[in-house]
């Protein structure tokens, strides 16, 4: 299995376990201590702490961008692609990605928090467009 594909499975392992041990614990932890009900939970609607609401956003991030590698590491693997320029490409996306959740969810948000945010967020994205354009080019 190549580099961009053991990211891709990084990056979806990254993402349930954001879900498990942030949004999970906290409503679960809720639940079984009879200070929410399961009911309670409701899409759309802001809930919970200040943390909380940060830990959903990460996960939002995660889920937002997760197809989108996931689409280039499919093109990648179907035009036989190997380069180690997509190699270090993709460990510098799952790096940025986990540092954003990782800012996101522990630091209380401030402009500086939400810039450096954005900075790994646009590292991400400029690694998910060379990815798209190396293999454009090589195909």
């Amino acid at each position: 299995m190549n580099t961009p594909t053991w990211v891709l499975l990084a990056f979806a392992g990254w993402t349930l376990f954001i879900l498990f041990s942030t949004v999970g614990v906290y409503r679960w932890s809720r639940i079984l201590t009879g200070r929410a009900t399961v009911s309670q939970w409701q899409p759309g609607k802001p809930q919970g702490s200040e943390w909380y609401q940060r830990a959903m956003g990460a996960h939002r991030n995660c889920i937002e961008n997760l197809p989108v590698y996931a689409a280039i590491v499919v093109a990648i693997n179907a035009s036989q692609v190997d380069s180690g320029t997509l190699d270090s490409l993709a460990l510098v996306l799952l790096a940025a990605r986990i540092a954003q959740s990782l800012v996101h969810i522990c630091v209380p948000q401030s402009d500086t928090i939400a810039t450096l945010r954005f900075v790994f967020f646009f590292i991400q994205i400029l690694a998910m467009a060379w990815m798209g354009i190396t293999v454009a080019i090589a195909s």
